[in-house]
């Protein structure tokens, strides 16, 4: 990271000491500022739990002190999502950059590539991955991360969501290895019928009247295109259980997240399709049952 400002030690320390008094007064986790303050200077954490870095004479970072004071006050009186503001977000390895245009990578969500990971039937070196509404392409990166001679087809109905995955690609470097569409769910993708090893999406799951009643900070600034799954949150994982065999090999791999209390009827319509087998319910960090796979006939 280049840096083009300089800070004192004291000043920031002071600043950050203010800072933590103002996210507990707002019901803001206090760790946020370390998150912050490490994503735009050159301190780690240990520094900042310890404190020590208020000796040092001179910080790096890439924003003022005036600056910073300016990201926190949006924080505060926007609830702008602490990663939209310094537009990065830590997800697996992977340091990858967010803005509204896309949902933020949450940390349960990187249980999926291990669950993709360990459960996939296929042998064949060479295999196709689909990760249907990457979004910022988080998926995708760590389905190419981790199947390294696969192909990985990125598709999102948001031409700015993909300008973000492409760049995140580039900027990790496995862009040669993602191939990325514009479109609706499998609509960009027909000539890949029967082709398919496996299909990991993070679809739209919140009930359309649920949407306004979440923490602000998703309510308010996260793509509403990403959260609403129409009136019972099931509408498009309904149409990605239904298409999805089209696409397919058999013994193909099916894997989606959810919300929930929703496993149940997931798991109901996968059995009622009559195309899928062995279908199977993982739990996310908190064991809330979030992830639904199952196989291709």
């Amino acid at each position: 990271m280049k840096y083009s400002r300089i800070i004192s030690g004291e000043d920031l320390y002071c600043w950050y000491q203010q800072a933590k008094q103002t996210a507990i007064a707002s019901n803001i986790d206090p760790q946020e500022l370390d998150w912050l303050i490490q994503t735009i200077s050159s301190l780690d954490m240990l520094s900042l739990r310890l404190g020590t870095f208020q000796e040092q004479l001179q910080i790096n970072s890439n924003v003022s002190l005036s600056e910073l004071t300016k990201l926190w006050q949006q924080r505060l009186q926007e609830r702008l999502p602490i990663q939209y503001l310094v537009e990065t977000v830590f997800w697996r390895r992977f340091q990858l950059k967010v803005t509204p245009s896309v949902l933020i990578p949450r940390p349960e969500t990187e249980l999926m590539i291990e669950i993709a990971q360990e459960n996939n039937l296929i042998t064949e070196p060479e295999q196709n991955w689909v990760d249907l509404g990457t979004g910022s392409g988080a998926i995708a990166l760590g389905l190419a991360d981790i199947f390294s001679q696969a192909t990985v087809y990125a598709v999102d109905l948001s031409w700015d969501a993909l300008k973000i995955a492409q760049e995140n690609a580039v900027n990790l470097k496995l862009e040669r290895k993602i191939k990325f569409y514009q479109g609706s769910w499998w609509s960009p993708l027909e000539f890949l019928q029967g082709k398919i090893t496996g299909m990991v999406s993070n679809p739209p799951y919140i009930p359309t009247s649920q949407i306004d009643s979440l923490q602000p900070e998703v309510a308010n600034h996260e793509p509403r295109l990403a959260l609403d799954g129409g009136d019972d949150g099931l509408d498009d994982i309904r149409y990605l259980v239904e298409t999805s065999p089209n696409y397919l090999v058999s013994g193909g791999l099916w894997l989606i997240e959810l919300m929930a209390g929703q496993a149940d009827l997931v798991v109901e319509l996968l059995q009622r399709q009559g195309e899928y087998y062995d279908v199977k319910v993982f739990p996310d960090l908190a064991g809330i049952e979030r992830f639904v796979l199952a196989y291709r006939r």
